[in-house]
């Protein structure tokens, strides 16, 4: 274990500022950019993977891109839920609690939807969210009715292995 740490204190210590300042300009945020790549360091000690010194920067900013893709989707996510709670009158607003668990849960779908195929994620969505026929998600996909069927399938399949696996 050792060894391993002082591999990641070696990467640390070789790459830390480059990475900080490549995810400044993805971010446009020091703090923000300091997060990530803390949080990456992290994950590289909790994966216990030490790649190649020549494939450090890569495999840093593969790891930081993801880091920073998730924290602009959750800020987009909750900017979305708290717009649409703005528009609730004050009384039916829930508490910070119920705002963080369902901005976590909404975290949690959106993962999920990201791990489908993009015809499947598109197919679900027309379907649960716009109230589409397969028909008429079939047209707009250019596809048949049965793969829409599939499509749908496949992405509850994965919507509730996922809810059994949180329960």
């Amino acid at each position: 274990m050792y060894a391993a740490n002082a591999d990641v204190a070696r990467l640390y210590t070789d790459h830390n500022l480059w990475l900080q300042m490549w995810l400044r300009k993805r971010l446009g945020n020091t703090a923000d950019a300091a997060d990530i790549a803390h949080d990456t360091y992290v994950r590289i000690i909790e994966a216990d993977i030490h790649p190649p010194l020549h494939e450090s920067r890569r495999y840093l900013s593969r790891i930081a891109g993801g880091l920073a893709i998730d924290l602009v989707r959750r800020r987009q996510i909750e900017a979305a839920y708290l717009d649409a709670l703005a528009a609730r009158p004050v009384e039916l607003q829930p508490s910070e609690e119920a705002r963080a668990i369902a901005v976590q849960a909404l975290m949690e779908v959106d993962v999920i939807l990201h791990k489908l195929t993009a015809k499947s994620r598109t197919a679900l969505l027309m379907y649960r969210l716009e109230g589409m026929t397969y028909s008429e998600i079939a047209d707009k996909l250019q596809v048949s009715p049965s793969s829409v069927e599939k499509y749908i399938a496949s992405a509850m399949v994965a919507c509730l292995q996922a809810a059994h696996r949180r329960n």
